[in-house]
């Protein structure tokens, strides 16, 4: 068995049964530059301590997997521009080998689950891609919420993804996908995709109890909550979608294929909507931190 290295507040939030909630760490590392990046994992690690929960970001250092990071540890992430990005198949190697790593949605949610850790805040989650029907390019994170019973807070997928297909792979693995507080699934930078949520929600208290159901129900997996970006950060969908073309054309014609594709296509986005799209990326990572963190709380009364 695999034992975490566990920061000291979540040793204390673990002893007195307070709520935590996971943080991913590839937003630090691959998300955003240095020093943006740091100060943005500060912001959400204080968005859920302010919220009443403690923050866990997960990361692998030297092997070792940390469920919490010092402020020390999330500055040598914020620094450190060769650490290896892990998901589901790349962690067991990474702690084998001793290497230093961040923690994608798939590996975040595995080393939260073993943690015990029922809650989760993310930007966006990864999904099918454009073209997928020849590339079979589907991202792990959906196979992840399937298998692993982790409350998982997005905005949404990705809008650089093929969203109605993303949906469908959801529905197909039987991973409830819930809006808050409307009916349309959000995508990313924008409130609205334009596509119908197959569930609503206005409340974390009946998102907690749905988890519980999840597992007295015996049902395997976990479920993604789909928070829209606040209104005052968000891109409209038309011009997300716009932006989003132009950079597929760009990348077909740069030849840009694989894993480069997903990070080409924000930075060409972040170009196109003159740094709007890293702002509102940032708005809407702290609001799910925030609805995280209420999550967490009601489930502590949900035995």
């Amino acid at each position: 068995m695999i034992s975490p290295a566990f920061s000291d507040e979540v040793i204390q939030a673990r002893d007195s049964g307070a709520p935590i909630v996971a943080l991913e760490s590839t937003i630090i590392t691959h998300g955003l530059p240095f020093p943006l990046n740091l100060q943005t994992a500060l912001r959400a690690e204080g968005e859920i301590r302010d919220a009443g929960a403690v923050p866990a970001t997960v990361a692998v250092i030297h092997g070792q997997i940390h469920i919490g990071m010092s402020d020390d540890g999330l500055q040598y992430l914020a620094r450190d521009v060769k650490v290896a990005k892990l998901s589901r198949a790349d962690l067991p190697m990474a702690v084998a080998q001793g290497k230093t790593g961040s923690t994608t949605v798939s590996a975040t949610m595995i080393c939260a689950c073993q943690a015990g850790i029922e809650v989760f805040a993310t930007g966006g989650i990864g999904g099918v891609h454009r073209g997928a029907e020849t590339s079979f390019d589907i991202s792990a994170d959906l196979r992840e919420l399937a298998l692993t019973p982790v409350t998982v807070v997005s905005a949404g997928a990705k809008a650089v993804l093929d969203i109605p297909k993303t949906l469908e792979v959801l529905e197909t693995l039987g991973i409830p996908v819930i809006a808050m507080g409307q009916d349309s699934f959000p995508a990313f930078w924008s409130r609205d995709s334009g596509l119908k949520a197959p569930l609503r929600s206005d409340s974390a208290q009946d998102i907690a109890r749905a988890h519980r159901v999840r597992r007295d129900l015996g049902l395997a997996g976990g479920q993604l909550v789909a928070n829209p970006v606040p209104s005052e950060a968000e891109i409209p969908y038309p011009e997300v979608r716009s932006a989003v073309g132009a950079a597929l054309d760009h990348a077909l014609a740069e030849g840009v294929t694989g894993k480069d594709v997903t990070p080409f296509l924000l930075s060409r986005v972040l170009e196109l909507t003159e740094g709007r799209s890293l702002s509102a990326n940032i708005a809407l990572l702290l609001n799910n931190a925030r609805l995280a963190a209420e999550i967490a709380r009601e489930l502590q009364w949900i035995r």
